[in-house]
């Protein structure tokens, strides 16, 4: 008797929201839902991988990555991919079938378990169709957002997301069982940021500091960035932050890409001031007229003006 060789599949789960993480397609329930579709198939379900908290309009997910690494493994025997619907996999019709072609010339079929939909040219019409309208629900879902938080940005609501290092958010009013919130100033951290401004506008005694100087100052000194240590790099985005003068603006980068939108897409909100006006603008002049970047930096101490610039004209001459 011929011994059937038993398939073998991955799944993936995926939620984006705390709201889809409480609802009907958790985490969980997904979960569920791919074992019991596997176990009444006979199908071996070797590893489930899953994104909390990750947009379906991207493919820069650590659980998707692993899924593909592992189904696309040589000798891997995975013969099938289960999700629970499309839009679990993906939310943009291009990089659904662009990952679906790669894997199916590797002998990996993507299943929807709530979408039944077969493997030839009529299937790939109906799942085109599905695809396309998830990722219209996404954009639709997305513009709905960015209106939203328009209308709260307006009102000086906060949106959110973490407050800035310096500030707290408390709640500002009511609308029914949905608290309404502002940023405050945090006391302790406002007092930070004031000390970080003026390292950099008149230091400590001797001038004016740089990053290192001011990072090394700190984290000598046993204050902390809410637990962490500091870096260059969050020292940088401190003195280069406009919220700290009173202006602070949301949606300046695309989420679900890191791409930066234009300008008149951001929408901006007036929160407390910590650092007046001519302070911040006298910090972002000296960085300007201390940027390394006018001048490559391994010229910046040459030994003469024309370091550089001129260059000797005989053939042996580096």
């Amino acid at each position: 008797m011929v011994k059937l060789k038993l398939e073998r599949a991955l799944g993936y789960i995926r939620v984006s929201t705390q709201r889809q993480a409480n609802g009907g397609i958790s985490l969980d329930n997904q979960e569920q839902r791919l074992k019991a579709h596997y176990s009444q198939r006979g199908t071996e379900l070797v590893e489930i991988y899953r994104d909390g908290g990750h947009s379906g309009t991207t493919d820069n997910r650590p659980g998707f990555q692993a899924l593909f690494e592992h189904a696309m493994r040589p000798g891997s025997g995975i013969t099938q991919i289960g999700v629970y619907s499309f839009s679990r996999l993906f939310r943009d019709h291009y990089l659904l079938e662009h990952y679906r072609r790669k894997l199916k010339r590797a002998g990996v079929h993507i299943v929807a378990i709530t979408q039944e939909v077969g493997q030839d040219a009529e299937g790939d019409l109906v799942r085109g169709v599905l695809s396309n309208f998830d990722e219209y629900q996404s954009r639709q879902t997305a513009k709905f957002t960015m209106d939203t938080m328009r209308r709260n940005a307006a009102a000086r609501f906060w949106n959110g997301a973490v407050p800035p290092f310096g500030y707290t958010s408390e709640t500002a009013e009511m609308r029914g069982p949905k608290a309404k919130k502002r940023l405050a100033i945090e006391p302790s951290e406002a007092l930070l940021i004031k000390q970080i401004f003026q390292m950099k506008r008149i230091g400590i005694g001797k001038g004016p500091m740089g990053y290192k100087k001011i990072v090394s100052h700190l984290n000598a000194s046993g204050t902390t960035l809410r637990g962490g240590k500091w870096h260059v790099s969050n020292v940088k985005d401190v003195l280069n932050r406009s919220t700290y003068r009173g202006i602070h603006y949301y949606g300046v980068h695309d989420t679900r890409n890191g791409v930066k939108r234009p300008e008149e897409e951001w929408q901006k909100i007036a929160v407390p001031v910590i650092i007046p006006e001519h302070e911040w603008l006298e910090v972002q002049a000296g960085i300007v007229r201390n940027s390394r970047h006018i001048t490559p930096p391994s010229f910046v101490s040459g030994p003469t003006m024309l370091a550089g610039i001129a260059k000797c004209g005989h053939p042996e001459c580096g």
